[in-house]
């Protein structure tokens, strides 16, 4: 990889495919009022596909978008042994994307704190969080792009719903608990496979994590296996899935923060007006002739 130019996808499926991919990312800014004009976008950049796919869709969105925003790459070089340094600053110089290159050693925290056969995700996320929302204040970033896709969020809301009991997601945008970042994942509608299309075609630079994505035994892995197979029986059934998570009723659910189920009795109809005893009665005797016809019919059989 070091020192080769990044090949673009020149075919007409891998057009198709990117069109396609810009306008579920167009349309999940749109929705959601993830970018407006002058944001500083930090795209943070971890080497995988879904940060890869990131960029190339935004710079192509920021050509031809009727706002003007900037964006930034950053990646937090972590100090895993074997982690090709190189890649990735030869990569974006080539596409000519500003960036930076935090380097922190999270890699020996994680490691000496999490015993020997433990998940190390959860350490790993907050130590990688710390350092993006510190740079992000430090260098007036306004948006802080995440590479999570649809079925990243899908996920997480049965991770919570059957490890946390809680039903929680990943927010497509999020307002950081101490208020000062907000976070945007402008891949929310689109799904996995078809990122993992979009990079084969453009052959990204991939960097695979050799920290925790090597690790077999997570409930994510578990989680995506069992998602893949209800795909597999129920065709469709992760569209209705992330629907359904874009469609909340909360009367329908038993949370009392976020109903006011207590104030129902006030709001009860305890007598009809005249119009609707009047419709009451017309509907009654309808019913009425319907069941005699019927009754009659049976009769002449």
């Amino acid at each position: 990889m070091k020192g080769a130019a990044p090949r673009t996808a020149h075919s007409r499926t891998a057009k198709r495919l990117q069109a396609h991919l810009r306008g579920l990312t167009g349309k999940a800014i749109d929705d959601y009022r993830m970018i407006a004009p002058g944001d500083r976008v930090m795209v943070c950049l971890s080497g995988g596909k879904d940060s890869h796919a990131l960029l190339d869709i935004l710079l192509s969105l920021r050509r031809s978008a009727p706002i003007d925003f900037s964006l930034i790459a950053v990646n937090l070089d972590q100090k895993q042994p074997g982690f090709p340094r190189e890649v990735l600053p030869e990569y974006l110089a080539s596409r000519g994307v500003p960036y930076h290159i935090i380097e922190q050693d999270t890699y020996s925290v994680v490691k000496r704190v999490v015993p020997e056969g433990k998940t190390m995700c959860a350490l790993c996320s907050r130590l990688r969080r710390g350092a993006l929302y510190r740079f992000a204040a430090e260098h007036g970033i306004t948006k802080i792009a995440l590479g999570h896709h649809r079925d990243d969020i899908i996920e997480t809301f049965f991770l919570n719903l059957f490890f946390g009991g809680r039903l929680k997601a990943m927010a497509p945008k999020l307002l950081s608990d101490d208020r000062r970042h907000i976070v945007i994942r402008p891949l929310a509608y689109v799904p996995e496979r078809e990122i993992a299309r979009y990079a084969r075609s453009c052959a990204f630079p991939i960097i695979p994590c050799r920290l925790c994505g090597s690790q077999q035994n997570l409930q994510r892995v578990a989680l995506k296996r069992m998602l893949l197979e209800w795909e597999r029986v129920y065709p469709g059934r992760t569209d209705n899935i992330f629907a359904a998570l874009r469609s909340l009723e909360p009367q329908h659910l038993a949370d009392p923060r976020w109903h006011d189920f207590g104030g129902l009795d006030a709001l009860r109809v305890t007598g009809m007006t005249e119009a609707e005893e009047d419709a009451l009665a017309a509907h009654t005797r309808a019913a009425a002739v319907a069941h005699e016809l019927a009754a009659s019919g049976s009769a002449a059989q």
